[in-house]
């Protein structure tokens, strides 16, 4: 199997640096598996990797789509598998960093993310249709958040195609369209370094992210969304919560806050599903900046088992 590095954890432990070091170590070149850096103009809300801090090193996935376009884990499964065969023919090593765990999940196990195999029911699709034709696509979402919270999670309200093939495998096989019907296999060697820290310096650091961002003219990227507030690409933590400022609804200052907020919960959900979900290698480079000879050791034992 081809051997694979990712690196993933929460927003702020420093996953963009380290990989960028990892990459010149390594022979390396970089796969983003973050599910908000694909959209072109959505830079400083997203911290996305500057062509500085690239340092001369291929990075792919990041500026793919438009706005106005939509992004799935099958969508990022597909092209990364051929990234990753096209990094590991030209003799290098491919690493992947993000913290979307479905994604990185996806990617390295042989997951079937809306299986073409499943049964199909044409009236079940046609009843759907009608309910969205009639109340709106957020209504049936809705319904869908109702039986099958994962999907909902996973598929925007406007991606009626998919809202209602979810709802479709949901009442024919009683499983959400996520849950594979057999354990997946693993289809890649990889080597997986976590990225974690105290809680309360984690939190300080992403506090200090949004004022960063603040700084950098997020508010600038974010109203620009206004346009486009119905798209998958609006509902990226650091755009939406400025909505209702821009509408007088709330302060400046209190949609700094949700920003901060959001991000933190966000930080706590990534933490809970890489532990509970992967076989991680866990390191704080925040505290102990040391154990990044200690991750390069353990990658070149790893590489040496062939």
């Amino acid at each position: 199997m081809k051997k694979v590095v990712a690196i993933v954890g929460p927003t702020a432990v420093g996953k963009t640096s380290l990989s960028i070091q990892l990459a010149k170590r390594f022979n390396g070149e970089i796969i983003s598996g973050d599910s908000m850096q694909v959209y072109r103009t959505l830079d400083i809300g997203t911290a996305k990797v500057t062509v500085e801090e690239m340092a001369g090193i291929a990075h792919y996935l990041i500026d793919v789509r438009d706005v106005t376009e939509s992004y799935s884990a099958a969508d990022f499964q597909e092209t990364a598998r051929q990234v990753i065969d096209e990094i590991d023919e030209r003799g290098k090593l491919p690493i992947i960093v993000g913290g979307t765990g479905l994604y990185i999940q996806s990617l390295l196990w042989d997951y079937k993310l809306g299986s073409e195999n499943e049964k199909e029911d044409l009236g079940l699709r046609e009843k759907y249709a009608a309910f969205a034709e009639e109340y709106g696509k957020k209504a049936l979402w809705k319904e869908l958040a109702c039986i099958d919270p994962l999907a909902a999670e996973k598929i925007h309200f406007n991606n009626l195609k998919k809202v209602i093939r979810a709802l479709e495998v949901y009442q024919l096989t009683g499983r959400s369209i996520l849950t594979p019907k057999e354990t997946p296999k693993l289809l890649y060697d990889p080597y997986i370094v976590g990225l974690d820290t105290d809680r309360e310096l984690l939190y300080q650091r992403i506090n200090k992210r949004v004022d960063l961002m603040m700084e950098q003219g997020v508010l600038s990227e974010a109203k620009q969304m206004l346009a486009f507030r119905d798209q998958q690409s609006a509902q990226g933590i650091g755009y939406k919560e400025f909505f209702p400022y821009f509408e007088g609804k709330i302060s400046l200052d209190q949609a700094i806050e949700e920003v901060k907020q959001k991000s933190r919960r966000y930080a706590k959900r990534q933490l809970t599903w890489f532990r509970n979900r992967m076989p991680v290698n866990w390191f704080d480079i925040v505290q102990h900046p040391e154990e990044v000879s200690q991750i390069e050791a353990a990658i070149i034992e790893w590489l040496e088992e062939g």
